[in-house]
């Protein structure tokens, strides 16, 4: 099963939309992001790496050589990467904020509302997308698994920046007073318990896919330039201890830069001024939510 990866489960909804409701959306979207008090149950949900919603229209989808499709609805497209079982992902969303799922899938068609919460599970269901590919750089690690080795990262650092002016004394006292601070972050990472047959089946399927490629008899890795790191190391650790504003702005500029077509670095590609086609046509964002 493709959607899954170590911890971490990622799922894409597709809900068509009849285009003359689709405005409605665009305002409530925005109503959304101008009033971030809506979203504070999602906001608590410490499982969930990230959430978006985005508006396509029916004249907006990627060109890729195929014949152009003559659609009839506008599309809103979920995706999520979340900790956890499907399930347990479904009901803590619809524990967390009903009124708020109720609105962002308001102009989709027959959508039957959050609560009760079985018509809400079918609807998924009949809409979700298996993931077609689903790469995790940490999958035996979650949300929170990293961000307290981030922390646990940032307190020993600064430690160690002191470890030559203290006595033993101090360096034991600071020593101690740092673990007993991130006790919590001191576990050993690894696959959750299996949820079901299903998934420890799709675990090993997808090693025996990844041997027969990656292995002994594969073909080897492929050769692509890769910045490995880049965002400075220290820069993470003083962002992940959430008082260092400048870092954290910093860290992401960085990423924002590596998700781009641009290396980090580079200067923003402008378009040619001599070209006179359009650009391309970007879709509608509506909410997002970074973990």
């Amino acid at each position: 099963m493709s959607n899954l990866a170590g911890k971490a489960y990622g799922m894409n909804v597709l809900t068509p939309m009849r285009p003359g409701r689709t405005w409605i959306n665009n305002l409530l979207f925005m109503a959304a992001r101008a009033l971030p008090k809506t979203l504070s149950g999602l906001l608590g949900l410490g499982f969930i790496h990230f959430a978006r919603w985005v508006i396509i229209r029916r004249d907006q989808w990627p060109q890729l050589g195929q014949p152009k499709a003559d659609l009839a609805n506008d599309y809103m497209l979920f995706c999520s990467n979340f900790n956890g079982t499907w399930d347990q992902y479904i009901d803590a969303f619809a524990d967390g904020i009903p009124g708020g799922l109720d609105l962002f899938w308001y102009s989709s068609t027959k959508y039957p509302n959050s609560i009760p919460i079985t018509p809400f599970k079918n609807y998924i269901r009949a809409n979700q997308i298996d993931t077609g590919y689903y790469y995790n750089a940490t999958p035996g690690s979650g949300q929170r698994d990293i961000k307290l080795a981030l922390k646990l990262g940032h307190d020993l650092a600064q430690v160690a920046d002191r470890a030559g002016v203290l006595r033993d004394s101090e360096l034991a006292a600071a020593f101690e007073r740092l673990l007993i601070a991130n006790q919590g972050g001191l576990g050993s990472p690894g696959y959750a318990p299996v949820a079901s047959c299903d998934t420890a089946a799709a675990d090993r399927n997808r090693a025996d896919a990844e041997l027969g490629l990656w292995g002994e008899r594969g073909t080897g890795a492929i050769e692509a330039d890769r910045a490995l790191e880049p965002i400075p190391m220290q820069a993470v650790l003083a962002s992940s201890a959430g008082d260092d504003d400048a870092s954290q702005a910093a860290v992401r500029a960085v990423a924002d830069a590596v998700l781009s077509s641009n290396r980090p670095g580079d200067p923003p590609k402008a378009r040619d001024p001599e070209d006179p086609s359009p650009p391309p046509p970007a879709p509608d964002s509506g909410e997002e939510r970074h973990g």
